[in-house]
């Protein structure tokens, strides 16, 4: 699994990650700083990456279009930092691998975590 970091979070991210054994990639290393969340998502699923954001917009995109991919991490907690929240993360990343590596949404905060299978479809 890959990981695409989304500009709003640091690119600290990236060694973080990749001392913890995950590939990853920040976004300012891709494409334009000020690229539509769209631009973003069509790289990630045209190149096989798991995005990593702050950001909710993305599983309004993923909600919105019934995407099938890519899949999205969604880290919801004030401080985003890797050394605050990290090993969190990583511990996230590694229990749903299976499932990000299928097609996604995981949420990640402080005090839990939770996973939705892709395409998002309206709770009944």
């Amino acid at each position: 699994m890959k990981l695409l970091v989304d500009m709003n979070l640091s690119p600290r991210w990236v060694n973080m990650l990749a001392d913890a054994g995950v590939e990853a990639e920040h976004w300012s290393t891709l494409g334009a700083h000020n690229a539509p969340d769209s631009e973003l998502m069509a790289y990630a699923n045209e190149n096989d990456y798991v995005v990593l954001t702050h950001d909710l917009d993305f599983g309004a995109i993923l909600a919105a279009t019934h995407g099938e991919k890519p899949s999205v991490v969604q880290i919801r907690a004030e401080n985003v930092s890797p050394d605050v929240i990290g090993k969190q993360v990583i511990i996230a990343l590694r229990q749903m691998t299976p499932e990000l590596e299928e097609g996604a949404l995981l949420t990640i905060d402080p005090s839990r975590t939770r996973l939705r299978l892709l395409p998002l479809r309206p709770k009944e």
